[in-house]
């Protein structure tokens, strides 16, 4: 074959062009036997052009019976190449002439039949030797012939033994006999009519139904294809009166007691008793030195006849026939010698040889007796052939050194003893064949780093070639101590590294024979994420990581995970077991039996790694289960139990649960904790309460939790005795005066031990000797006509129907309290600040126990007296009202300060400075207050002020500000004046202005650099100091221009356009001019907009229409744009206005509706009603502002207030023009900025000076009310706050 596994430089060698080629078919080749040494196979890929064959004998004779010229048929045929002649030798001598074409041997019509008798030996032969058959015998007989006989007639009695005989011709083939009536039916065979081996029939006794005259033997020739009958017997049975009495056991055959019998191995044997007697006896068959079943031998033919079909070594010995029957038995003793022909034990086989080799011929036969070997060649004996040196025989070995082509042959081997002999062929064809490399050239071989890799170059020929490799660089590879060479030419490289890859060259030395294999060496697999070894609570997930690397040229990867050494089916991924691409392994629903060793595997098709890890299934312990009582003693017992599964947790403690039955409520039982017990213990030592009934129960806890609860103990009833303790919480809770109540918890019915349960309460006066006493079931106890709180000694005993408890220790308790009857005394004060510590006396006849003191402050007023408000205070008169309501305003007008205990000072602090105070304080107990003390008047100091209410700016130019303040909330004595301090914010020198006048709340100033921002400090001064100041930071505003990049967003009739204002800009008003894109339309303008509004929604379009837009600022054009609105073009109404019935409709609709609201003001007017004007201006004053309109300044109240008070609802038909006095024309272009006490921003357009705090203008530019600007324009507040 010229096949190329891949094609990389070419064919080892060339390729023949047809497949002309013979390979060498022997049988050796086809059975692969084992060589022996020397002897070559020529490989199936070795390409060999014709090739000679010793001949083989594929057909040989046999020994045979001639009867006739037709059965003379000796075959005799070989294969070979050339083909063998053939020739025959019959007696020793040579026997016909010599055949081409067949060897097979058959007779001639002229040569008589005798001639023929003989013993034969076929030769095949060739130029490479001559094969030789084994010797048979031909044996020639006439036909046999059945000699003319007399009738016979046989009598016997009923129960008489009898034999009728058959003598049929002799013959070298023994005939079969068969008994047969006259119509061919064989005769009925039973164990009482029997045809012997001997042919005969025997009766071991005689029926009536016997009798017959036709018992014909029939004797069967296979051989010769006869069937020869005998005269047919008679036989008659007389009836007999003997019948009844029997006969003892005898044979028919064998005679005497023992015989001796030889038999060959392989060959079949029968052993034959055949008895006689009445009734029919029975045989049985033994083996004297051993056991029958052992043998191969079986009982057949009605027990009468041991059978061996193949008999051997091992059933040679003594075997014994016992017949028997009631009468008594019979046997005899067989002794089987066996002994064996020749057989092989070992054979030559047909091999090539190399020339050089050193052969030998192993021919071993065995047989009884041992037989002798002898050796031909060529079909002549070896001591007929000529002596060589470089042969030696030594009995079944044949050596031959150092071969040669001229030793091809064929050697006969032959073994014989008495019982006959066995020839064998064997060739020995030496052979001479060119050497050819029958590996593929350019094989690329792969291999991890690390692993073993053969090379192959497998080469033969015969002589046997050797073979060279060589690395890239020309070194012999076997120089490398990694590198071994294999008989075949394969080179086997150990250890191989990632610098072994490359290319190796095997080659036939003085031939331009070779082939190049490729080499490369991949990295190795490793796993880099193990699986761990993971607890799993029971019914969760877990994953198991197999993290690992693979060479990128190894392509298909498997992973296979095991558990316990039994691989992991994958399956859905709602079940059991899924892997995941990365490797992972998840498994489902965690249960007791997925816990063990996981291996992950991980498989190329050049190797294997693996690692492992565990999964440890861990969940809640099982409930103990067995409990049992032992150990009762009274009330106490010992509680046993068997720990359950603690599913690889261990058991951290028991909790053994106790449920008292008698003294429940029906089904109201329930279980109560008694004790814990450490895991390690598996019982309880239990001490329980007297008269009750009780089960138990166990719960295991492991770090995963408390298992279920074990099934209840079987229940225990306890003794009753005398209560072990009294009842507990023995105290008075007297309410009314004059009264003691003793009241304490009650026992639990557990606790009584027996029944006839009572309490009985003793008491008496803490100076008292003499204690009373009273049973009861319950509490409380009164006892009357005590006095007003006075002490007594308490105690309360448990007792029931067996006895009392122990003896209880006394309490002291109290009748009934009343209000105190005194008030404090010695109340003195001590101000600072505005802070005042009260100091009294004790109070004293408090009645009770005393709980604390109340102090009532209240506030009379401020130390100069009422004057008129500024409007400062105005505006805060709101919040000190809400303040004050949550308690937090410390100039609330008045308060209490509870103080708790025996206390006899207390500070009080928050107060209001240069402010006039008043004071009394009172004692209370449970009952209530007592009378307070006289009241005490005092003062707080002047001190300094808060800081100014609000500060606010506004900038008339690009260089100056106006600065506009509020009066602090907190002015805390007489305001002097106030300090205004300024800077640049990139500076730290401050400029100072102070103001003397109170009455001041505004300052400008000029010359600011319009680049710059500044931060302003407002601070209030009195005669105390300077208070905290009010920061703000601010800058003048810049001129401003109308937009020049407008952003446009069009819909069906309107058109939205929107614009970011500039930075520290004065708001400049501006139109916008548009222009409908038909012919004959005119330039239309919008409102005036503001330039710090930053949208603006332009109204009332045409769908589908193109629009011309213009923002100009005198005779400029600061912006222009074409647009087009959303929707179909409007076209012309069909039928004309006066057949749209809807449009008639609906326009009617609202005239009619007009006229109802018309009719409404109407009368409206008529009645008197007016429009409040001032309603309408209030509405736009800033919410925070009303309240401070109904407030008074001093005991003035505005008349203006009146008349709101006085005037009607608002008008439903107010004139559209009413409040247009609020619209932009009223202001002009100055800006006022306003910041409220939080820092925050509120930005204004007004033409008015500045206005009182609470009063600022919220008209239409104000951010307050209008809609704000959309998110891309900032804020007037960011404008400000921006850095510069």
């Amino acid at each position: 074959m010229c096949v190329s596994q891949r094609q990389w430089t070419g064919f080892r060698a060339p390729c023949p062009p047809a497949r002309s080629l013979l390979l060498l078919a022997l049988s050796l080749l086809s059975s692969n036997p084992q060589l022996v040494q020397g002897a070559i196979s020529i490989p199936k890929d070795y390409r060999v052009q014709n090739i000679s064959q010793p001949p083989v004998l594929t057909e040989t004779p046999v020994s045979l019976t001639a009867f006739s010229p037709e059965d003379i048929n000796l075959p005799c045929e070989a294969s070979g190449k050339p083909k063998p002649t053939f020739r025959w030798v019959k007696d020793g001598e040579a026997f016909g002439s010599e055949r081409e074409e067949s060897g097979t041997l058959r007779a001639q019509d002229d040569v008589p039949l005798s001639s023929y008798e003989g013993v034969y030996h076929c030769y095949a032969s060739n130029n490479l030797g001559t094969a030789v058959t084994h010797s048979v015998q031909v044996i020639v007989e006439a036909q046999p012939v059945l000699p003319k006989q007399q009738k016979v007639h046989k009598r016997g009695k009923e129960g008489d033994s009898m034999m009728l005989t058959c003598n049929p011709p002799e013959s070298s083939t023994p005939p079969n006999i068969h008994w047969m009536d006259k119509r061919m039916v064989h005769i009925k065979q039973s164990d009482r009519v029997t045809v012997g081996l001997d042919g005969n029939l025997y009766f071991s006794n005689l029926l009536k139904n016997d009798s017959r005259d036709d018992y014909i033997c029939n004797a069967q020739y296979f051989t010769a294809g006869t069937i020869l009958p005998d005269t047919a017997v008679r036989l008659t049975v007389q009836a007999s009166n003997d019948v009844a009495h029997g006969r003892k056991p005898h044979l028919f055959r064998p005679q005497g007691s023992h015989t001796s019998l030889l038999a060959l191995r392989g060959h079949s044997l029968v052993l034959e008793c055949i008895p006689k007697g009445l009734p029919t006896p029975k045989v049985e068959w033994t083996k004297k030195d051993g056991a029958l079943e052992r043998t191969g031998g079986s009982v057949d033919h009605f027990g009468r006849r041991l059978h061996f079909d193949s008999i051997s070594e091992e059933d040679d010995g003594e075997y014994e026939c016992r017949a028997f029957n009631e009468h008594g038995s019979t046997s005899h003793r067989f002794t089987v010698s066996v002994e064996a022909s020749p057989y092989w034990v070992k054979q030559p086989e047909n091999l090539l040889y190399s020339p050089g080799e050193t052969i030998r011929l192993d021919c071993q036969a065995d047989g009884i007796p041992t037989p002798s070997i002898t050796w031909s060649i060529n079909g002549q004996p070896l001591t007929e052939v000529d002596y060589d040196p470089r042969r030696s025989v030594s009995g079944g070995v044949l050596i031959l050194r150092d071969v040669e082509f001229a030793d091809t042959a064929v050697y006969q081997c032959e073994a014989a003893n008495k019982h006959g002999s066995v020839l064998l062929n064997t060739h020995l064809y030496v052979v001479e064949l060119p050497p050819q490399i029958l590996s593929s050239d350019g094989v690329v071989y792969r291999v991890i780093e690390g692993g073993d890799i053969l090379l192959r170059c497998e080469s033969f020929g015969s002589p046997r070639p050797h073979v060279t490799w060589e690395g890239e660089d020309n070194v012999p590879l076997l120089s490398d101590p990694r590198v071994s060479l294999q008989t075949d030419g394969t080179i086997k490289l150990s250890g191989a590294s990632l610098g072994d890859s490359g290319a190796y060259t095997c080659s036939v030395p003085l031939t331009n024979i070779s082939i190049t294999a490729h080499l490369e060496v991949l990295n190795r697999t490793v796993i880099v994420a193990s699986p761990q070894d993971v607890h799993v609570l029971r019914g969760r997930s877990t994953l198991l990581d197999c993290g690992f690397y693979k060479d990128p040229r190894l392509i298909k990867v498997q992973i296979r995970w095991r558990k316990d050494g039994q691989e992991v089916q994958e399956s859905s991924p709602d079940d059991k077991h899924t892997i995941f691409g990365n490797g992972t392994l998840k498994v489902t629903d965690v249960q007791s039996d997925d816990g063990g060793v996981y291996s992950c595997e991980v498989i190329t098709h050049l190797d294997h790694v693996k690692a492992s890890g565990s999964i440890t299934v861990v969940a809640r312990p099982d409930p103990p289960t067995n409990l049992s009582l032992s150990d009762i003693e009274d009330h106490h017992l010992t509680l046993r139990w068997t720990p359950g599964n603690p599913h690889n947790s261990p058991v951290i403690e028991f909790v053994v649960e106790a449920r008292e039955e008698r003294h429940a409520v029906a089904g109201a039982a329930r279980w109560e904790e008694w004790r814990r017990v450490p895991g390690g213990f598996h019982h309880a030592e239990l001490t329980l309460h007297r008269f009750c009934t009780y089960r138990f129960r166990v719960i295991a806890v492991n770090v995963l939790g408390a298992s279920d609860a074990s099934a209840p103990s079987t229940a225990y009833d306890t003794p009753p005795g005398v209560p072990d303790s009294n009842p507990t919480g023995v105290r008075s809770e007297s309410t009314d005066p004059k009264t003691l109540i003793i009241t304490w918890d009650e026992m639990d019915k557990r606790f009584h031990n027996s029944h006839g349960f009572l309490y009985k309460v003793f008491w008496r006066r803490a100076d008292g000797v003499h204690w009373n006493h009273q049973d009861v079931t319950s509490p409380p106890f009164t006892v009357n006509d005590t006095g007003t709180y006075t002490p007594f000694e308490i105690k309360v005993q448990a007792v029931n129907s067996l006895g009392e408890g122990p003896a209880p220790e006394p309490e002291i308790g109290h009748s009934g309290e009343e209000e105190p009857e005194e008030a404090p005394t010695g109340v003195t004060m001590t101000v600072t600040n505005s802070t005042v510590r009260v100091e009294w006396i004790e109070a004293q006849n408090v009645r009770g126990q005393l709980l604390g003191y109340k102090i009532y402050i209240r506030r009379l007023g401020p130390r100069g007296g009422r004057g008129r408000r500024s409007l400062g205070n105005l505006h805060q008169d709101r919040e000190k009202e809400e303040k004050s309501e949550r308690g937090m305003d410390r100039n609330r007008e008045s308060w209490v300060v509870v103080v708790h205990g025996l206390k006899t000072s207390q500070e009080v602090s928050g107060l209001q400075l240069y402010s006039r105070y008043e004071l009394s304080l009172t004692a209370f107990n449970s009952k209530g207050e007592g009378p307070p003390s006289p009241p005490h008047n005092f003062s707080t100091p002047e001190g300094a002020p808060g800081p100014p209410a609000s500060l606010s700016f506004e900038s008339p130019s690009d260089k100056s500000l106006i600065l506009y303040w509020t009066p602090p909330e907190e002015i805390n004595g007489v305001l002097l004046g106030y300090v205004v301090q300024y800077r640049q914010e990139t500076e730290t020198e401050l400029q100072i202005q102070m103001f003397r006048d109170p009455s001041r709340t505004h300052m400008e100033l000029d010359s600011l650099d319009p680049r710059s921002h500044y931060v302003f400090n407002v601070i209030a001064r009195t005669s105390a100091g300077d208070g905290p100041p009010i920061t703000r930071r601010g800058a003048t505003l810049l001129d401003g221009v109308p937009p020049s990049n407008i952003t446009i967003v069009s819909s069906n009739t309107s058109l939205n356009l929107s614009w970011v204002p500039g930075e520290r800009e004065r708001n400049h008003g501006f139109v916008i001019r548009f222009l409908r894109k038909t012919p004959g339309a005119q330039w239309e303008e919008s409102e005036v907009l503001n330039s710090t509004q930053g949208s603006y929604w332009l109204t009332g379009l045409q769908p589908g229409s193109q629009y011309h837009l213009m923002v100009r600022h005198g005779n400029t054009t600061q912006w222009e744009d074409v647009t087009r609105t959303i929707g179909p073009v409007p076209s012309p109404m069909p039928g004309g206005f006066s057949t749209q019935g809807w449009l008639i409709g609906l326009i009617s609709a609202i005239v009619l509706l007009l006229l109802i609201l018309l009719v409404l003001c109407l009368l409206k007017r008529s009645r008197g009603g007016k429009y409040a004007v001032k309603d309408k201006e209030e509405k736009e004053v800033d919410s925070e502002a009303r309240p401070m309109k109904d407030e008074t300044f001093g005991e003035y109240r505005s008349l203006e207030s009146d008349d709101e008070k006085r005037s009607s609802q608002p008008s439903l038909c107010a004139d559209s023009h009413a409040g247009s006095e609020d619209s932009l024309a009223e202001y002009g272009d100055s800006v006022d900025i306003q910041f409220n006490e939080d820092g925050s921003f509120i930005g204004q357009y007004s033409g008015r000076g500045p206005v009182a705090h609470g009063n600022e203008s919220s008209g239409p530019a104000s951010p307050v009310t209008t809609v704000p600007p959309p998110p891309i324009a900032p804020s007037m507040s960011s404008v400000l706050h921006r850095p510069s």
